[in-house]
């Protein structure tokens, strides 16, 4: 009987899964927010279920039973946010939290999976910033003196960067963090939200090519400061985060040309500075030639991805803990090894659902400022997904970042919560300036 349980709960999650999928865009197409109530109901249980077949897989095949009691704490903490946003919030996105709970649910499945002990320390600091997104939305919101507080962004980014400059630990190849009394910090995630209303504050009325040159070398200071950090995933993801809300601010392609051309240049003066870039190069074009040193990685990822078929091999029927960094870097490849291509296909349809909700109300936004920052952040969200699952599948270099909600970090995921968070303050934003818009067509 537990075989069967076991066997059938596979197809079961990934049929919900592409329920659950299909609805987000369904969701994205349908404008009156009363007939779609249901639909988020409907996710809601869904996500319920996917998790309760994984947590009872886990729980019949290993025996841990601690993993039940887990399962109704994640419960609670999910269910209670859905409500209290619905709550303290009646104008909110409802597809944005749903899909951050059921990305943030995948994700402790999966490092239930791999490593209990990290899912129990992920799960005490994404409690943390779940209670702190309850409140950003407010100040968001409220705090209108945002838009005028450019210089104060910009020395907090740098400060912080540098910190980790300075004092960073150094880990594979790259200074990317320090620990302060027994706590690891990576400040660059926290930075990329400081960068968002940064950029945002210094393009929202610029006009002059002075003032585009004055944003763009402040930017270039961000980047250049993680490069010297040897922290490259991240300086892409800012620098395309700048050069998309450049673009947008001013429509200029000549900007945006240029723009390509320097990030271009970089990427080959990068190659011939770093040694782990080159490393990283090598293990792309060719990791099975390299596969017991450089590609290990990389051919490991494949072979997970590529045995997974479509609907996986099960919880705790694969080996995703052969590949190094797996809970981190190579989430993506586990979820496929395990879930099934179906389930990592629907995941990634997922999180562009995020990315097309995030346009979709930052581009309505009246308020200039606020457009811009909701744009930054939807462009700096999908393009790490695009980093982390092209660096997995082999189709770009690997990059080393984490899967938005899904991977281990805590930096990573806090900031994340946040980021939803912040994109939250927005909407309720743009529900206040809709009756201005009806006013004016009246």
């Amino acid at each position: 009987m537990q075989y069967y349980i076991v066997e059938l709960s596979k197809y079961a999650i990934a049929f919900l899964m592409v329920i659950y999928t299909l609805e987000c865009f369904w969701i994205l197409k349908r404008k009156e927010d009363n007939n779609r109530t249901g639909i988020f109901i409907r996710q809601g249980v869904e996500m319920f279920l996917i998790q309760f077949l994984a947590y009872l897989s886990m729980c019949l095949q290993t025996g841990q039973i601690e993993y039940l009691f887990f399962y109704a704490f994640l419960q609670i903490a999910l269910f209670s946010t859905i409500v209290l946003y619905q709550m303290l919030y009646p104008a909110v996105n409802r597809l944005l939290v749903n899909n951050m709970c059921m990305l943030l649910s995948i994700g402790f499945i999966m490092l239930t999976r791999l490593d209990y002990a990290k899912a129990i320390k992920q799960f005490f600091i994404v409690v943390a910033g779940l209670i702190l997104a309850l409140i950003i939305p407010f100040l968001v919101e409220k705090l209108r003196i945002l838009k005028h507080l450019k210089w104060i962004y910009g020395l907090a980014g740098v400060a912080a960067l540098g910190i980790v400059l300075v004092l960073g630990q150094v880990t594979q190849g790259s200074k990317i963090s320090y620990t302060i009394a027994g706590i690891t910090l990576q400040p660059s995630e926290l930075v990329k939200l400081i960068f968002a209303f940064f950029v945002a504050a210094l393009l929202y009325k610029a006009k002059s090519f002075w003032q585009i040159m004055v944003s763009a070398v402040c930017a270039g200071i961000h980047v250049l400061i993680l490069v010297a950090s040897r922290d490259l995933g991240s300086s892409l993801i800012f620098f395309v985060g700048y050069l998309f809300v450049l673009l947008i601010a001013t429509g200029n392609y000549l900007y945006f040309g240029a723009g390509i051309l320097a990030g271009a240049g970089a990427s080959v003066v990068a190659y011939y500075l770093f040694g782990h870039v080159r490393v990283r190069v090598q293990a792309f074009l060719d990791p099975f030639t390299v596969i017991d040193n450089e590609g290990y990685q990389m051919s490991q990822s494949l072979f997970a991805i590529g045995s997974g078929n479509w609907f996986g091999m099960g919880l705790y029927q694969g080996t995703p803990s052969d590949i190094p960094y797996v809970e981190s870097d190579f989430m993506f490849s586990a979820i496929a090894e395990e879930l099934g291509g179906i389930f990592a296909i629907c995941l990634i349809l997922v999180c562009l659902s995020c990315f097309f909700a995030f346009l979709k109300l930052s581009m309505r936004l009246q308020d200039n400022f606020y457009r811009l920052v909701g744009c930054c952040l939807a462009v700096m969200y999908i393009f790490q997904i695009f980093l982390t699952v092209g660096g997995g599948m082999k189709f770009i270099p690997l990059t080393g970042v984490t899967l938005p909600l899904v991977s281990y970090g805590g930096s990573s995921v806090l900031t994340t919560v946040m980021m939803f968070a912040i994109i939250q303050g927005l909407e309720l934003i743009r529900y206040q300036e809709e009756p201005e818009d009806e006013d004016d067509e009246e």
